[in-house]
């Protein structure tokens, strides 16, 4: 073998281990994020019904969201508009305000709903599935407790 075709294999061999190793990281990352994420909110407490419940479910969540569809695009235009206000060379400190609070007022309409779907359902289902529910919130309520702040920058 010559010397060139050996230091290709070499550069070769090189590429393709720093390709698997980021590949291993990367999947390990998205494994324990996706086990620390799981079924940590009664929306997501879904996922673990029955499933015919989990269908009713799925379908009664789906159609607060489409009921609120330009509540979420309201949403997403405030959160654009305070954006492009944040880019001006000059802020408007009032309009960067007023759409920052339509933004959250926005979300907190469609949370509430979403949350009174989430109640008519637990009114009009059985007891395990509501308790299925309550350990949804419990888990969540302790991933919030032991999830420590990040720093700001």
């Amino acid at each position: 073998m010559s010397p060139r075709w050996i230091r290709g294999l070499v550069i070769t061999s090189v590429v393709l281990n720093v390709f698997l190793a980021g590949a291993f990281v990367g999947g390990a990352v998205w494994l324990r994020n996706a086990k620390a994420g799981a079924a940590v909110s009664l929306e997501s407490a879904g996922r673990q019904l029955a499933n015919q419940d989990r269908k009713a479910f799925r379908e009664a969540l789906r159609q607060v969201r489409v009921q609120s569809s330009q509540i979420i695009l309201d949403g997403q235009q405030a959160r654009q508009e305070a954006a492009d206000l944040l880019q001006q060379p000059v802020m408007d400190k009032a309009a960067l305000s007023a759409a920052l609070e339509r933004a959250r007022n926005a979300d907190v309409t469609v949370r509430s709903r979403l949350e009174q779907a989430i109640v008519d359902f637990a009114a009009s289902t059985s007891p395990e599935n509501r308790s299925v529910l309550a350990q949804a919130l419990l888990r969540h309520m302790e991933r919030r407790a032991t999830v420590t702040p990040k720093k700001s920058p």
